[in-house]
Formats: structure tokens, C-alpha cells, sequence
């Protein structure tokens, strides 16, 4: 996988555009699945794949057993519980604007964990650029969500509400897990192994919590190849590659442009409208990760 350390400049904008279909293939894919059930065959396919490419890649197993717990509890928070959580709030009902609003928060939270845990120096410029594109983030979203208390649980379960925060307590911390103990994993047996954590997690929450049942429609079954080989495969590889190039904070930034891209994808395919506001925010969010991402620091 020598190929995505050389285009280290490409990598966040591919990640960017494969990633922000995540929603859209789990829009597509729970109305024929249960979230767990789902995310349990996503990853079982997603093992054989990347078995495969570690066969031809000829790549290394990690070498401790302290190496296999921390990868396997990477993979729990991140492909585990933030998925998860996800996945059930989208099938509560939940609205997509909300949850991303939500996960929004994580580039910030990131920063802070990573001050805290990995000692990382956030300059301030990279703080200004993370709450500059924290305010365009909520202006992409204002017309879309009800930011009263009252109209944020009333169409949307607590539980619904506490499963995107669960997901974003999951993606922040395991990003944060993989740059501290996970570093100098193999890119493909190391990815491995964080599937088999959350396959494991997935398999008894499915087993205990869900009936199991799938309807393998064409629908289903395209979108399923979707998360496997774009979404599980192709775009989780890019970001193991970003965390090891790049600080943590210069990583979470990158996660801003997600919201911004699904605006302009839904206002491009499905005609949703996109006001004043909402294109300053974007131009706010496009600055904003320009700001975090540069290599000067103040």
C-alpha cells in the first residue's frame, strides 16, 4: 500500500468524497436490514476482502498481543459503536441534519483529546480554523434543524438523540486510540484486525437485540457492495493512512468538508435547495480547513 503514502496531498479530498456517502448508503440499506445486522455482514464481508489483500500485499500480522487488543479496540470505537450508533439513530427515524450537526462536533473534540492525550500542540490558528468551520457547519444546517430544545426531542427519541452523541464519543476517541497505540500498524492486517473487533461487537448486538431478518433486494444488495468495497475498504483505508501522516487536529478538520459535500450532493441530485446561508457556510468550512491544514503555525 505504498501507492497512498505517495499522494499524501490527494488522500484527504478522495477520503472527503467517499466518505461523505456514508449516510446515503445507510439511508439506502436500513429500510432492508436492522442497523446491527446490517453492520454485521458489512464487516464479515469486509474481513474476507481485506484477508485477501493482506494475502497478495504479503502483509504482516502485529507482532504483540498488546498490538491485537489495541487494534481490536480501535475498531470497536471506531467502526463499532460509531457506526452503530449511526445506523440506529438513522433507523429511529432521526433527522440526517441533526446527526450531522452532531458529529460535526468532532473535529473540536478531537483537538481537545488530543492536547490532553497525545500532548499534540493545537496552534491558534487551527483552533480559529476549527471553530470557523464549526459556525459553518451550523449555518448549513440552520434551515434544517429545529435548534429549540423542545423541537429537538420532540420528533426525535432521546435515545435516538443519545445514539449519535455515543457516535461521536466513538469516532473522536478512536481516532485519538489509533494515533496513540496504533501508529506503526500493517495498513491492511492492522484495518483487519479493527473489523474484527466491531464484527464481534455487531454480531451480539445482533444476536441479542435484533431478529436478523434481511430482504436481499438489488437495492440492498448494491448499496451492501457499496460500504464493503467504498465505504469500509477504500475509505477507512484512506483515513489509517491520514492518521500516520498527520496530526490529529489537521485530520478532524477534514471531517467539516463531510456536511458541506452531502449539501451540495443533495442539492445537486435531488434538488433540495441550497440558500445564501447555507453556501456561506460552505465557503466558511472550505476556508476553514484550509486555515487547520496549512503547514505554517502560529
Amino acid at each position: 500500500m505504498k501507492n497512498l503514502a505517495l499522494s499524501a496531498r490527494l488522500t484527504p479530498w478522495l477520503f472527503v468524497l467517499i466518505w461523505s456517502t456514508g449516510f446515503v448508503a445507510a439511508k439506502y440499506g436500513l429500510p432492508y436490514a436492522e442497523p446491527f445486522t446490517l453492520l454485521t455482514y458489512r464487516n464479515g464481508l469486509t474481513l474476507i476482502v481485506l484477508f485477501i489483500l493482506m494475502q497478495a500485499n504479503k502483509s504482516i500480522w502485529p507482532k504483540s498481543g498488546w498490538a491485537f487488543i489495541h487494534l481490536m479496540v480501535t475498531g470497536l470505537l471506531i467502526h463499532g459503536i460509531y457506526l452503530g450508533g449511526v445506523f440506529q439513530a438513522i433507523k429511529w427515524d432521526i433527522s440526517i441534519g441533526l446527526t450531522a450537526m452532531i458529529i460535526g462536533l468532532q473535529p473540536l473534540g478531537m483537538a481537545l483529546i488530543a492536547g490532553v492525550i497525545l500532548h499534540e500542540r493545537v496552534s491558534k490558528k487551527q483552533w480559529m480554523g476549527l471553530i470557523i468551520g464549526l459556525i459553518g457547519l451550523y449555518l448549513i444546517l440552520f434551515e434544517k434543524v429545529d435548534f429549540a430544545i423542545t423541537g429537538l426531542f420532540t420528533n426525535y427519541s432521546f435515545w435516538a438523540v443519545l445514539a449519535v452523541f455515543g457516535s461521536l464519543v466513538g469516532i473522536s476517541l478512536g481516532t485519538i486510540y489509533q494515533k496513540r497505540f496504533c501508529n506503526d500498524m500493517d495498513l491492511i492486517s492492522g484495518t483487519l484486525v479493527q473489523y474484527f473487533g466491531a464484527f464481534i461487537l455487531c454480531i451480539v448486538m445482533s444476536f441479542y437485540f435484533e431478529n436478523g431478518d434481511i430482504n436481499w433486494t438489488n437495492t440492498f444488495i448494491v448499496t451492501l457492495a457499496w460500504q464493503v468495497f467504498g465505504l469500509s475498504i477504500g475509505a477507512v483505508l484512506l483515513l489509517m493512512t491520514m492518521i500516520k501522516q498527520d496530526a490529529s487536529a489537521r485530520v478532524g478538520s477534514y471531517f467539516y468538508l463531510v456536511p458541506a459535500l452531502v449539501a451540495i450532493q443533495a442539492w445537486y441530485l435531488f434538488g433540495e435547495t441550497m440558500n445564501l446561508i447555507s453556501i456561506i457556510g460552505v465557503l466558511l468550512i472550505a476556508f476553514a480547513v484550509a486555515m487547520t491544514t496549512s503547514n505554517k503555525s502560529s
